[in-house]
Order: C-alpha cells, then structure tokens, then sequence
C-alpha cells in the first residue's frame, strides 16, 4: 500500500516526470495569485488555506485535478466549459497547454471571496 504524502513536495515526486513539471507549473501559480495561503496536504492532495479554504489541485494519469469549491467554479462556467466538470472540480488534460491564467484567475476570486466572508463575520 502506498503511503500518504506530507508535503506537497512528496506529492509532486510521486508522480513521472512529465506529470511533475505540471503540477510544479500549477502549483507555482496558486502560490504567485494567494501568496500569503498556507500550502497543505488534505483529502490526500495539494490545498492552499487562507481564512479557510482556497483551492485543491490533483495530478491523475491523464489530468490534473483542479477543486476550487463550487462557488469557484460557477463563476467561471464558461470559462471552464470546454473541460470535464462536476461540482466544485475540473479536469485539465495533461496533453493540452494548463490554462494557468485563468487557474490564477480562479485562485484570486476564492481569496476575494474568503476575504468577504471573513470582513461580514466582523461586522
């Protein structure tokens, strides 16, 4: 049985190369859109907390795995509408070029968004 990673660097090595340089590329512009967001390990993949959570992204044989809650989604439906989808995830094939401006785009409303909630719990 495999063992759990711990850190996303060990989740990122678990996979081939190819696949590895993907979701370095993923990862690098989630930490350049929320850079104060806390890089975790949660549901056995990547996720990026600040004031609760951000985003999740997932590498699989043919995709990578992107869960920016249903809220983050819907705001980009059609955006998103050329990819796979259910409720709160993506899938962006691996052979295709990973559209990082609009996953930027995607992880910045969610920090907006988690920003909002936490200013009305203030009021």
């Amino acid at each position: 049985m495999k063992t759990k990673p711990k850190t996303v660097d060990e989740y990122i090595a678990s996979f081939p190369k190819e696949t590895q340089v993907i979701l370095e590329q993923v990862r690098a512009w989630i930490v350049k859109a929320a850079p104060k967001a806390e890089e975790i390990i949660s549901y056995g993949m990547p996720g990026y907390k600040l004031n609760g959570p951000l985003v999740y992204f997932a590498g699989y044989k043919g995709h990578i795995g992107f869960y920016a809650t249903p809220n983050g989604h819907e705001a980009f439906e059609k955006e998103l509408s050329k990819y796979k989808m259910g409720k709160g995830s993506v899938q962006f094939p691996i052979d295709e070029k990973m559209p990082l401006s609009l996953i930027t785009k995607m992880v910045k409303f969610r920090v907006k968004e988690n920003m909002e909630k936490v200013k009305s719990q203030k009021k």
